[in-house]
């Protein structure tokens, strides 16, 4: 069954399982309604496998370095690796997206993970891999997401009317944060059955499906991108940004609320061996519960959405997110961390899926690739910044004492939404 026909057959138990509820532009919509198009959902499991197989290869360049006996500050570089190229990178390559063929764009990009991701197998499976190599392929291979992201992320409002838009986003935001969090728990996983050499394997076969998926996708037609120089269409994309308030509160919002609630993405594989005690098995349910908090964050951030002003859920998610840092750093036992991480999952997702669509509704369509970039730069950056800090910390203070810090941060940055509140939900008229 090709991804368009399975697009038709879910579409009706869709529209049973979703309640129409009214969209941010006034319309009906329900939660699923984007993907009745076949575009986008070939889009969307492009994209999952993509996302769910480099998350899968984090967690096991994160225990390949736990399991050698690396510090903290070593082991948090994983995270700040993982998402410090796409900082740097977002940018240029949400201009690449406004400039040239985006399908081809992600087309190249996938072909270049697929073959860093058979380097990084090789390499471990050989005994090669250290902690320089486990790094250096992890920013390589970020590198990579973050050139196809914008693309990918520019092509959604071609794919779907913009009525759904919102929708669209928010569905792509739960794949993606479903898979960065669902994913390491799988990585747990398989890292606890074959070693991290197995987990490298399966980011192989993810990145092989995702190139399949993309290989069948068609660009919708679209007028032909104006050609100009890089630096020009850069500075259009900063200029529009630092000129518009909305823009420049959402970019603000999103790279403090990273920068301080990165400790416990950083430092995950340390509560598990350190403050627990346990192995990777410990850690992959660790994950798990992160991951199922983020899944009912994501599934249910459109409801909340339609219901809640986009300051109240932003301030409610980081005091929520804050105070579970804080109960997590208290060491009560592994039934009571597991608990306390679905609800930080929950929290931590509702805000990162309120910054994304955010970055579309008040971006102009086109500009969408250049500002969806630089949203991505400053939240994924702050999560980079924030680990090697918070990395630091905790080699010097502790584990457990960097959590709580870090939990105490984002429950002081809540007073933040008095001064720089989040913009509404409706976006733009364009």
């Amino acid at each position: 069954m090709s991804l368009g026909e399975a697009a038709q057959v879910f579409w009706p138990l869709a529209q049973r399982l979703g309640a129409a509820q009214t969209g941010v532009m006034g319309e009906k919509s329900t939660t699923f309604a984007p993907l009745r198009h076949a575009g986008f959902a070939r889009i969307l499991a492009g994209a999952l496998c993509a996302n769910l197989g480099n998350a899968i290869q984090t967690v096991g360049a994160s225990w390949h370095l736990t399991a050698a006996g690396e510090p903290a500050d070593v082991i948090a570089l994983v995270q700040t690796m993982y998402n410090l190229p796409i900082m740097l990178l977002a940018l240029p390559a949400g201009a690449f997206a406004d400039m040239f063929d985006r399908r081809r764009i992600i087309l190249w990009a996938m072909a270049g993970l697929l073959v860093l991701s058979l380097a990084l197998s090789a390499l471990t499976a050989s005994g090669l891999a250290g902690a320089v190599e486990m790094i250096g392929l992890t920013a390589l291979l970020a590198s990579g997401v973050a050139c196809f992201a914008p693309a990918m992320s520019g092509s959604i409002g071609a794919s779907v009317p913009r009525a759904e838009l919102a929708a669209a986003v928010a569905l792509n935001i739960t794949a993606f944060n479903a898979a960065r969090s669902v994913g390491p728990a799988i990585g747990g996983w398989v890292v606890q059955w074959g070693g991290a050499e197995a987990a490298f394997a399966v980011n192989v076969v993810c990145y092989g499906a995702a190139l399949v998926a993309f290989l069948g996708w068609r660009q919708p037609a679209a007028p032909a991108p104006e050609k100009r120089a890089m630096g020009q269409v850069i500075g259009e994309g900063l200029r529009f940004a630092l000129a518009s308030r909305e823009i420049r509160r959402i970019m603000t919002r999103g790279f403090v609320f990273c920068t301080g609630g990165a400790a416990l993405w950083a430092l995950m594989p340390l509560v598990a061996d350190v403050m627990l005690g346990r192995g990777a098995g410990v850690f992959g349910l660790l994950l798990a519960a992160l991951g199922l908090g983020a899944v009912i964050g994501a599934a249910s951030a459109t409801w909340f959405r339609q219901r809640l002003s986009a300051e109240w859920i932003t301030r409610a998610a980081g005091l929520i997110y804050g105070a579970c840092l804080v109960a997590i750093a208290a060491t009560p036992g592994l039934a009571p961390t597991l608990a306390l991480l679905v609800a930080a999952g929950a929290g931590w997702v509702q805000a990162m899926s309120g910054f994304a669509v955010a970055g579309q509704m008040w971006a102009p369509r086109p500009l969408v690739g250049r500002i969806t970039a630089l949203v991505s730069s400053l939240t994924f950056g702050g999560i980079a910044i924030g680990s090697w800090a918070w990395g630091h910390l905790a080699q010097n203070i502790g584990v457990a004492e960097a959590l709580a810090a870090s939990g105490a941060v984002m429950i002081a940055l809540a007073a933040l939404g008095l001064v720089w509140p989040m913009p509404a939900h409706g976006g733009r008229a364009d």
